[in-house]
């Protein structure tokens, strides 16, 4: 018996005494996919020939070496951090990581432009999600799908028909919903005078996107609000009132980014507020430190009362979890593997909590005992049943990953 399997008999045998079975929470585990994000390993950069530079607010800051060029070093990389996460994965696309010899314009991308994606995620068991990118483009500069200029909307219209069909593509090859997230960049610096009339063309412009019905168990639409960003610091139009009206009146998802919102909010606490009106909720798991910065995911309160919402209130097939960040100042690789292991520690954590009885001492009004419970299992040994969740799925408990990462990073990654 291993040194990794005595310790978590040890730690049962603890959380057995406090009505917590292990094993129940271990398969649990199992069900809860991540939806990993495909930009953390190439800078937000995409595969677009003539791309040019980031535009919409959105920065990678920081030059570690080492990053994707291509589709093939991008896929090499996921496998790589895969292969040191346990679990259940998915994976998380924009639509400007297209593969074609010939540039292609976003309002007539295809699915065949996203075939050898299928192909890998069908070798790998993965599900995929998707994104349109409504940025870093020409006629993204000034709006897109708010534009004043109906020929500006249409295409950027037509964009999201498009992936909408992609979505669906990966949805019927994968067996599993793609859920596909529509954020747009659009918004202004100083102050606006008219904020009615973009709101009204937003309007119009998601539901001409939305307007094909497409069955659920193949693709779900989503909606992410955004309270502001680099460029759009005086007025958002796709706000979170504005979004989470648009999902509660139209049937899509809701996404909630945890960096967008001021620094006070919680999305933790707006789960269970917007959940009793909209079927689907998508998370962006990220954490802020001054702004909208997408910093690796920590095992931290905001992240671990996340998880606790989602587990305490049983949302395993309303909630999708998704991550979003893009650290270029160290490796990209192991910020995968940081934040993907740290969130789905903390839904273990969430696992391992005696949720019915806390429930009961609530419902008794027994605060104190709430209180004293919520606390003392704090200092439980939930470190020891992850580290069997990781020897049973094969991958290196504790800090060990970071060998493999150092040596991929000498063997791969330098010779780029």
């Amino acid at each position: 018996m291993s040194n990794v399997q005595q310790t978590y008999q040890l730690a049962q045998q603890q959380f057995a005494d406090i009505g917590v079975d292990t094993e129940t929470a271990l398969n649990l585990l199992d069900k809860l996919p991540i939806s990993m994000h495909c930009w953390q390993g190439d800078d937000v950069g995409g595969f677009e020939k003539g791309a040019g530079s980031l535009t919409g607010g959105i920065q990678a800051t920081g030059n570690y070496p080492g990053k994707a060029r291509t589709a093939v070093e991008l896929r090499a990389d996921l496998d790589k951090a895969m292969s040191l996460i346990p679990g259940k994965k998915r994976l998380n696309l924009h639509a400007s990581y297209l593969e074609s010899e010939h540039k292609v314009e976003r309002n007539e991308i295809k699915p065949e432009h996203f075939a050898n994606w299928v192909d890998w995620a069908k070798q790998n068991q993965l599900g995929l999600d998707f994104n349109p990118t409504y940025f870093s483009h020409p006629l993204s500069e000034e709006a897109t799908l708010t534009h004043a200029n109906k020929e500006i909307r249409d295409f950027w219209i037509e964009h999201g028909k498009a992936c909408r069909k992609i979505s669906k593509y990966f949805g019927k090859e994968l067996g599993t919903a793609s859920v596909m997230n529509i954020w747009i960049p659009d918004g202004s610096k100083d102050l606006v005078v008219d904020k009615f009339a973009p709101r009204q063309r937003l309007v119009e412009s998601l539901d001409a996107i939305i307007s094909e019905k497409i069955d659920p168990q193949y693709h779900i639409d989503a909606v992410e609000s955004k309270l502001f960003g680099i460029g759009v610091e005086s007025y958002t139009v796709g706000s979170n009132e504005f979004y989470a009206t648009y999902a509660a009146t139209r049937g899509t998802a809701l996404c909630l980014d945890a960096g967008h919102f001021h620094p006070t909010e919680s999305i933790a606490d707006k789960i269970s507020a917007v959940m009793p009106f909209i079927q689907h909720l998508l998370l962006h798991v990220s954490r802020p430190v001054r702004w909208d910065s997408d910093h690796v995911v920590l095992l931290d309160d905001e992240t671990q009362a996340i998880a606790n919402e989602i587990i305490r209130n049983q949302l395993f097939d309303r909630v999708h979890i998704g991550l979003d960040f893009f650290d270029a100042s160290i490796n990209r690789i192991a910020a995968w593997v940081i934040g993907t292991r740290n969130m789905q520690k903390a839904l273990l954590k969430a696992l391992l909590e005696p949720t019915a009885q806390l429930r009961q001492l609530e419902n008794a009004r027994d605060f104190t005992a709430r209180l004293a419970l919520l606390e003392e299992q704090k200092s439980l040994p939930w470190q020891a049943v992850w580290d069997m969740y990781c020897e049973r799925h094969n991958v290196p408990v504790g800090r060990r990953w970071l060998d493999d990462v150092r040596g991929y990073e000498k063997t791969v990654l330098s010779q780029r």
